[in-house]
């Protein structure tokens, strides 16, 4: 499921859960909750393509993901995985239930 919550500083995100409640992925802050809405929007429409994600790894030895929109903004950021396979259960985790996943305000 989609988490919508708003942060210290007053900006809308999003965060993608799986059903365990891990956090699989998150956003940027948005000025506004419709806008925070759009980018759910965009993450359930990218996330259908395996070219809109892009494999990355940290300064430290962690791997983790983005998912970006068509025009090469990212979307959303995963968490720190310790292994690149379990980055890519990542994106597949989120290819397989963030179109359909229901939206949540917290």
């Amino acid at each position: 499921m989609f988490e919508i919550y708003q942060d210290a500083k007053g900006e809308f995100r999003f965060r993608l859960k799986a059903k365990n409640g891990q956090n699989i992925m998150s956003s940027e802050g948005y000025s506004s909750k419709e806008g925070c809405k759009n980018g759910i929007e965009s993450v359930k429409k990218n996330s259908l393509s395996i070219d809109n994600f892009e494999r990355t790894e940290t300064t430290g030895g962690d791997f983790r993901f983005n998912l970006k929109a068509g025009n090469g903004q990212i979307i959303g950021t995963s968490q720190n995985y310790a292994t690149a396979a379990s980055r890519d259960n990542g994106i597949e985790s989120v290819m397989n239930n963030a179109p359909d996943a229901q939206v949540v305000e917290v």
